[in-house]
């Protein structure tokens, strides 16, 4: 019996050492997304182990007379997040995370100014591929944003991205 619950132990570690995925040691790219209305973000991961890393994203906006209503807007925000990767397939790999951001906003609207700094709690999900021999790395991911401090409506936001990365 010992040697049946041995071999179904190393079994099992030889699966899942299988499915392992060493992720690259750096990425950075673009992510084009909604984001609250930031649209693109500057995009850079940093591997933290062989499926753990961070990635930081910085977005900013800068608009004036958006829809022809006479408001000038003007924004910046960064966003942290720890991501746990798992590999499905060769380069292809889902993840998760969990973080946070913090960002800065000022809303001018016919003579009246508003300007505040928010911080907010922030989730993602998504899948990627890399593309083996080219050093890209394309994803789609779903990020939901809690808090705001009033910048978003209800205190939530989510956005999904597209992101192109180049990985070094």
């Amino acid at each position: 019996m010992k040697k049946i619950i041995l071999s179904a132990v190393m079994l099992m570690g030889l699966a899942f050492t299988a499915q392992a995925q060493d992720i690259s040691k750096n990425a950075l790219g673009l992510r084009f997304g909604d984001s609250g209305g930031f649209g693109g973000e500057i995009s850079y991961q940093r591997a933290l182990s062989s499926d753990n890393r961070l990635e930081l994203d910085l977005g900013w906006r800068n608009r004036s007379n958006f829809n022809n209503n006479g408001y000038d807007d003007n924004a910046i925000k960064l966003t942290g997040l720890y991501q746990w990767v798992w590999n499905i397939d060769g380069g292809f790999n889902w993840y998760a995370g969990v973080g946070g951001g913090l960002g800065s906003f000022n809303y001018d609207s016919n003579g009246n100014s508003y300007s505040d700094t928010f911080v907010y709690a922030a989730g993602d999900i998504g899948i990627e591929y890399g593309f083996g021999e080219v050093p890209i790395l394309l994803s789609l991911d779903l990020r939901p944003e809690f808090g705001g401090n009033g910048y978003y409506k209800n205190n939530y936001s989510s956005d999904v991205a597209l992101a192109i990365r180049y990985q070094f």
